[in-house]
C-alpha cells in the first residue's frame, strides 16, 4: 500500500564542492549544512517542476564526508583487499600518509567517494598484482605500503612470526 522511492542527485554539488574537507567546528558544520541544504533545495526547484516536487514527501540532504569518514572508507576498501590477499596467505598494511594521499587523489566533492575505489585499485592493488605476477610477492609475505616523497613505497617482508613457525614446521618434518 505504501511505497518508498529513494532518488539521488548531484544537483547543487557544484556550488558546495568548494567547501573545506573536515576540520570544522560543530557550529561551522551546522551553519555550513544549512547553507548547503538551502543550495541543494534551490537547485531542485530550478531543475524540477513544482508538480513533481509536491509529490515528494521528504528531501534528505547528506552532509559532505569528513576526513575521518574518508579514512574509514579507505580502511574498508583495504580490509577487502587484505581479505583477498589472505586467500593467498599474504598480508598488507597501509600507513596514514598513504591513506591520506589516496583520499587526495581519489576524492572529489562533486562525485563523493566513488573515485576512491578506483584510486586504491590503481595505486595499490595494481602494484600488488604486478608483484604477485612477477614473483616478488609470495605466500607468507607481508607488504607495508607507505607514501614518501611523492611516491608510494611498497616494502615486502615475511609475515610477523612467520620465520619461527616455518622453522618449527621444518624441524618437525626432519
Amino acid at each position: 500500500k505504501n511505497t518508498v522511492i529513494i532518488m539521488t542527485t548531484n544537483l547543487g554539488t557544484r556550488d558546495i564542492s568548494g567547501t573545506p574537507l573536515g576540520f570544522t567546528s560543530s557550529s561551522d558544520t551546522a551553519t555550513g549544512y544549512d547553507r548547503m541544504r538551502g543550495k541543494v533545495v534551490e537547485e531542485l526547484k530550478k531543475n524540477f517542476k513544482p508538480e513533481f516536487l509536491n509529490r515528494v514527501d521528504e528531501t534528505i540532504v547528506f552532509p559532505q564526508l569528513t576526513k575521518e569518514e574518508l579514512l574509514q572508507i579507505v580502511d574498508l576498501f583495504i580490509k577487502r583487499l587484505s581479505d583477498r590477499l589472505l586467500d593467498r596467505d599474504m598480508t598488507v598494511e597501509i600507513t596514514v600518509p598513504a591513506k591520506e594521499h589516496l583520499i587526495k587523489v581519489g576524492f572529489d566533492p562533486s562525485l563523493g567517494a566513488r573515485p576512491l575505489r578506483r584510486a586504491i585499485q590503481h595505486e595499490v592493488e595494481d602494484q600488488l598484482s604486478e608483484r604477485i605476477l612477477t614473483g616478488d610477492l609470495n605466500a607468507g609475505d607481508h607488504v607495508h605500503v607507505d607514501y614518501v616523497d611523492g611516491a608510494f613505497v611498497f616494502t615486502t617482508g615475511r609475515q610477523p612470526g612467520r620465520e619461527s613457525l616455518e622453522a618449527e614446521i621444518a624441524a618437525l618434518e626432519a
